[in-house]
């Protein structure tokens, strides 16, 4: 079961903010961009020739950072599992975008999958069906930032060093990247299949 109602948790947000970064729930713009700088010092450097699907991409926001930075890959896919944020993503993007619960259903292939807090809010059974979905999806490699640490909250979920080796372990990650030098109780992994 999930820790929280993810469509009132957004919705409400976005009744109150817009479709701004605290409208996703993140504290603020830039939280938000600097947990999209790390995941792009993650990726490869030129995304010219590669696929992204961004999983739970809320407003398409990851997209529009990345064309803002001169980072644009050759497709973008935006998966979200909210009707309002596909709605919001699509108009805002122009690009492909796929109303799917990333937790249950079968995900397209990209060369990369990323995702940038939407597994903050699930609880651990959720985020493990999520990482491995996407990892399954993906060609080379995984990058997702989530809360991280021992904390035992009512709303979010966090996620132990530990525990995010075990799931490499059991998925057969090829390499693992961790960062966690950026802001307090957060953390980037990459789960890659090859070396990058």
């Amino acid at each position: 079961m999930p820790r929280i109602d993810s469509e009132k948790f957004y919705t409400s947000a976005i009744k109150v903010h817009g479709t701004t970064a605290k409208g996703v729930n993140w504290y603020s713009k830039e939280s938000q961009e600097l947990r999209f700088d790390i995941i792009l010092e993650m990726l490869p450097h030129d995304l010219s020739a590669l696929s992204i699907a961004d999983a739970g991409c809320g407003f398409g926001d990851f997209y529009t950072y990345m064309c803002k930075k001169k980072k644009k890959p050759k497709k973008y896919i935006g998966l979200d599992s909210l009707a309002d944020m596909y709605c919001i993503a699509s108009e805002q993007t122009g690009c492909e975008i796929i109303l799917a619960d990333i937790c249950k259903e079968q995900l397209p292939h990209a060369d990369f999958y990323v995702c940038s807090g939407a597994m903050n809010v699930l609880n651990e059974f959720e985020t493990h069906l999520f990482i491995r979905n996407c990892f399954a999806a993906c060609g080379i490699g995984f990058v997702f930032n989530i809360l991280h640490g021992d904390k035992d909250s009512e709303t979010y979920n966090y996620i132990s060093t530990c525990r995010i080796e075990e799931m490499a372990k059991e998925l057969n990650v090829s390499h693992v990247q961790l960062r966690k030098d950026y802001l307090e109780d957060d953390i980037t992994v990459a789960f890659l299949k090859k070396d990058i």
